[in-house]
């Protein structure tokens, strides 16, 4: 006997659209408050925007990352990022770490002294680490990551746009591009306000958490045009409120099985992924929402056109098959 789990019955009547001005006004407010937020209290750069030094180090004997992070704690480092690197060619012989270490100096690195007492750091733990290489990174060019990083999300948002456009009518581009701007707006607040480590994993974050959003609002938009095309002569809200309600089962299961995914990553994953993972399970959040409570919101009030296709001898009465919550009373 097969068990099949539902967390949405299979037939649901909401009425998505009942507070659509109050859901888009707490949006656009959201929205200005995280603008707000990030002009007033700004980001929290990791290494990758405010320059630093990453350090390599090598030991013939397997090492703890914990204890590695515990001893350099008391050195008062400031944003220390470390991580093991694995790699099948090392052989049983060689483990490799990589120590990124942030500062606030001018010349974006560490001094000789820092270096020295990180060493001596270590050595407590294993001391048989040494270090296979020293490398830092300036301010200059921790300002072109910035620049690169703004122009990636960018252009993830044009082509997105672009696409949407092709695929559907401008309008469905204009509701997803203001949907995927809210969803990147949100998360970059949430940073701010919390002060979270903000890098190029971030980045990254940003990038999935923006095809996730196209994802479930592509497939929300190709069951409206579906719908638009069988009942050319209902409102658009009945239409928009049936789809949601099709399509509900679907987003719900999807951002489930995702959620339990990501909080398990936040759980166990440890320092190294926790703000990846908090970027990701934030933008899970907001875009299922943004998806029916700023997209489709956009599309509803700048209308689509109903002529896609002419009627056929087999289509459907007007109103046949939709819920009776969302036909007009008499």
């Amino acid at each position: 006997m097969a068990f099949r789990l539902k967390l949405v019955p299979d037939n649901t009547s909401f009425n998505f659209f009942r507070w659509q001005w109050l859901t888009f006004g707490v949006s656009a407010a959201a929205m200005v408050g995280s603008v707000l937020l990030l002009l007033v209290m700004g980001l929290n750069f990791g290494i990758d925007f405010k320059g630093g030094t990453t350090i390599r180090t090598e030991s013939p004997t397997a090492f703890d990352v914990g204890d590695y992070r515990q001893a350099l704690n008391d050195l008062d480092l400031g944003d220390v990022s470390i991580t093991e690197v694995f790699d099948p060619a090392f052989g049983t012989t060689k483990h490799v770490a990589m120590i990124r270490i942030g500062t606030t100096d001018e010349t974006g690195s560490v001094t000789l002294e820092q270096l020295n007492e990180i060493e001596a750091a270590l050595h407590t733990v294993d001391p048989q680490v040494v270090f296979a290489a020293v490398e830092s990174v300036g301010p200059k060019v921790s300002g072109e990551l910035i620049k690169t990083a703004l122009y990636a999300v960018g252009a993830a948002t044009i082509g997105i746009m672009f696409y949407i456009w092709l695929r559907f009518e401008w309008q469905f581009a204009l509701g997803a591009v203001i949907s995927l701007i809210h969803d990147v707006l949100l998360t970059v607040g949430l940073f701010s306000l919390f002060q979270l480590r903000f890098d190029l994993t971030t980045i990254a974050a940003l990038l999935t958490t923006l095809g996730f959003s196209c994802n479930d609002t592509v497939v929300v938009f190709d069951r409206l045009r579906e719908n638009l095309i069988k009942y050319k002569t209902r409102p658009l809200l009945d239409l928009m409120n049936l789809t949601c309600n099709e399509t509900l089962s679907r987003t719900i299961m999807t951002a489930v099985t995702t959620a339990i995914a990501l909080t398990a990553m936040l759980i166990f994953g440890g320092d190294v992924i926790r703000d990846f993972v908090i970027a990701m399970l934030w933008g899970v959040i907001v875009g299922c929402y943004s998806t029916i409570y700023v997209a489709k919101n956009i599309v509803l009030w700048l209308g689509v056109k109903r002529d896609w296709s002419k009627p056929g001898p087999s289509e459907k009465a007007p109103g046949e098959d939709i819920p009776a919550a969302f036909r007009d009373v008499p």
